[in-house]
């Protein structure tokens, strides 16, 4: 790589000097948004390359690469560019590493101003397309692998490509107006649940086709309307983001209001309906559902879902959210407590459906670890679900996930547990110290994780507490494929000591690496061009005290069992770039010699899995899922889009016995929780709904089968273990 030198003061002035004789192809650009997106090209690529675990070789591959996903990301329906648009820009697909070594954003400026232009014309084509009738009776399919169909030759095959588009969007509408009107009791147009007036007399297919486009209309527009709001670093944002994830997946440029909301995700309070979103592409999708929030108690939202539309209360009409920003998004989404808001979902197995959730405020105590006790055949166990490894950098007080689990054991025992589950599923990762304190709560001295920086500087991370272990007896580590990080070091740690049974998925999602926030601020000394932002990128990579790296490869369960995920992409591996698996010597560590018959104890298991029905019908469902996900073409008559439908509900049918599963499981709260849900009717309802969560899952049901086989050695539990303060 040729990147700045360290000297960044002389390359600051350097580029000063540079950008009065330097002439951009658009003139129309404020001179002071083209400096500071040189230098924000210029600051990047030397953090980059000073900074990054494996800075990735400027070369035309990478420029190509980027290029590729650039002009892709900026329209990715291919609703605005042209054919020849595309060509035009091909001048500089082997040129983007040379313009990075010059500081120069030639590429962006040609594509953002074409942009501005196509969007205008797209405006006008929208307004021809959507004031002219659809025939919902003809039979037309429209493809929606938009990755890979051709970009639209001439205007008129942009038009007919814009004319399928709100088609698509105007049947879905269509076809819930028919239903809510010829059922007796069904959703509205915006998803409430009312009761059919058999006096009142029906609209006909026309009317209500009509009613159709003037919703969508309506809501287009307001789409249209925040589309004018967006503001150039938003698009020059993605630019760059086309060029840090190159280097890794995780290496990220935050605009300022961008790392703004990142830096206030996880604190305080969050009104509206509990889930946090990202763009993927075109589309707004659920990353995660935040325990205790609307989504989470509805059970209708899940990771991966994408919303299309949002509505306000039920007189509301939508509004599509497809190409939106994201900042938009999240403003039509959230609001005031006690609110109503009506998604209309893309589901995981590409069905759609509306869904009413009323906004509340989301405390993220709830994102704190719980504990149930679980009684079966008189003997008691404990689960700790943790969602996330929190701690707070800033409030001393604030609570940590070690120091929280390791008081929800020691109740636990005070309650005669005899063996303990630690879910893990979904828990994306967080802090690395509370993975050492919380893997020293079940071994002796010694290491925990290797962490291994740039140019082979590894580190060895140990639990260093005197030796004391809190729980020496059986234990299960619950995981599956969205289980990431933090939660993949404490799962191989206590599986490379032979200490816990891993069970779950396959593997786990496979990211090994470790982030860093660098402020750009930092790096120049004139506030000329206000707040640069902060770069996130990664500085270290995971290594399991075996030597191997979690990075791709994961963790690897000892009992695996089918998941809804598992056909999916949806873990590292998945990603276009991300750093690869490798491995360093292993460290130095005694293994746990407390179980007497594990091996048995995995294979019994593994075998009433594979025997189970219920799991076999999981695995039926994912592959099944996986498979809806290929389906691009989507029927454009409201015949064959009423028949897909039916299809779908018909083949979902089978996999209905999966929501009246129900274990014979006793599940309880422990005694001082218990006493704080009399004094409070929300807590009770929350811990209500997570023990009726525990009832209808055979994954918690088979772990407590593994923690009753599982024998110990002949140690005495009480008189070795010491409790931690």
């Amino acid at each position: 790589m040729k990147f700045l030198k360290n000297n960044i003061a002389i390359a600051i002035i350097t580029l000063m000097a540079a950008t009065a004789s330097c002439s951009f192809i658009n003139g129309t650009i404020d001179p002071g948004d083209k400096e500071k997106e040189q230098l924000l090209i210029e600051l990047i690529s030397h953090v980059l390359e000073r900074n990054h675990y494996a800075p990735a070789d400027l070369t035309d591959q990478f420029s190509q690469d980027v290029f590729n996903n650039f002009i892709y990301e900026m329209d990715p329906a291919k609703r605005y560019f042209l054919a020849k648009d595309i060509e035009e820009f091909k001048t500089f697909e082997y040129l983007i590493d040379d313009q990075i070594r010059d500081s120069r954003v030639d590429l962006f400026n040609i594509v953002y101003d074409r942009l501005l232009k196509r969007e205008k014309e797209s405006q006008e084509i929208f307004n021809e397309v959507i004031n002219k009738p659809f025939d919902f009776d003809e039979s037309e399919e429209i493809d929606t692998d938009y990755e890979n169909i051709p970009y639209a030759k001439n205007k008129k095959e942009l038009k007919d490509h814009w004319r399928k588009l709100l088609k698509l969007s105007a049947i879905s509408i269509y076809n819930g107006k028919l239903e809510a009107q010829n059922d007796t009791s069904s959703e509205d147009s915006d998803g409430i649940k009312v009761e059919a007036n058999s006096s009142k007399e029906k609209k006909t297919p026309k009317e209500l086709e009509i009613e159709s486009r003037m919703e969508l209309k309506k809501s287009m527009e307001e789409n249209f309307d925040l589309s004018k709001d967006a503001d150039r670093l938003d698009y020059f944002s993605l630019f760059l983001n086309n060029i840090t994830t190159h280097f890794d997946p995780h290496t990220n440029y935050f605009a300022p209001q961008s790392k703004d909301r990142f830096d206030t995700s996880l604190s305080g309070t969050l009104e509206g309906i509990g889930a946090r979103l990202q763009k993927k592409m075109d589309n707004i999708e659920i990353m995660e559902i935040i325990s205790g929030g609307p989504a989470w108690t509805s059970g209708e939202l899940e990771k991966g879902d994408k919303i299309i539309r949002v509505a306000q209360e039920k007189d509301s009409v939508a509004t599509s959210i497809v190409g939106m920003r994201i900042s938009d998004a999240v403003d039509l989404i959230k609001g005031p407590k006690g609110t109503i808001v009506i998604l209309t979902l893309k589901k995981v197995d590409g069905s759609i459906k509306k869904v009413t959730l009323v906004r509340d405020v989301v405390l993220i105590e709830e994102t704190f670890a719980k504990t149930a006790l679980i009684q079966d055949d008189n003997i008691n166990y404990g689960v700790i679900n943790l969602p996330k490894f929190y701690f707070s950098t800033e409030n001393a007080s604030a609570r940590a996930a070690g120091d929280d689990v390791a008081k929800e054991v020691k109740k636990l025992k005070e309650e005669g547990m005899e063996g303990l589950i630690i879910d893990l599923r979904n828990n994306g990762g967080g802090s690395l110290r509370e993975v050492i304190e919380m893997a020293g709560l079940f071994i002796e001295d010694g290491p925990v994780v290797q962490v291994g920086a740039k140019n082979d500087r590894n580190q060895t991370l140990n639990d260093d507490d005197g030796g004391q272990i809190l729980w020496e007896g059986p234990l299960v580590i619950l995981v599956n494929e969205l289980s990431a990080s933090a939660s993949e070091i404490l799962a191989a740690a206590l599986q490379d000591y032979d200490r816990a049974i891993v069970m779950g998925s396959q593997q786990t999602f496979g990211k090994g690496t470790v982030q860093n926030f660098e402020d750009l601020n930092r790096y120049v000394r004139t506030t000329d061009y206000g707040d640069l932002g902060a770069l996130k990128l990664t500085t270290s990579k995971f290594y399991r005290v075996s030597g191997g790296s979690t990075q791709l490869e994961g963790v690897k369960s000892d009992i695996i069992t089918p998941d809804r995920y598992a056909y999916i992409k949806i873990g590292e591996r998945d990603e276009e770039f991300p750093l690869p698996y490798d491995e360093i010597p292993a460290a130095t560590y005694q293994k746990f010699k407390g179980y007497a018959n594990k091996a048995q104890v995995i294979e019994s298991s593994q075998k009433r899995v594979d025997d189970n029905e219920y799991f076999q019908l999981i695995d039926q469902n994912a592959k099944w899922l996986s498979e809806q996900r290929e389906q691009y073409i989507i029927p454009l008559s409201i015949k064959g889009y009423q028949d897909r439908i039916v299809r779908l509900e018909n083949e979902t049918d089978k996999f209905k016995r999966l929501d009246d599963y129900k274990n014979k499981l006793k599940i309880s709260s422990l005694k001082g929780e218990i006493l704080l849900a009399k004094k409070d009717s929300s807590l009770a309802k929350k811990r209500s709904r997570w023990h009726e969560t525990i009832n209808q899952d055979m994954y918690i049901e088979e772990a407590v089968n593994v923690l009753k086989d599982l024998k110990s050695n002949s140690i005495n539990n009480d008189s070795k273990m010491s409790l931690k303060n």
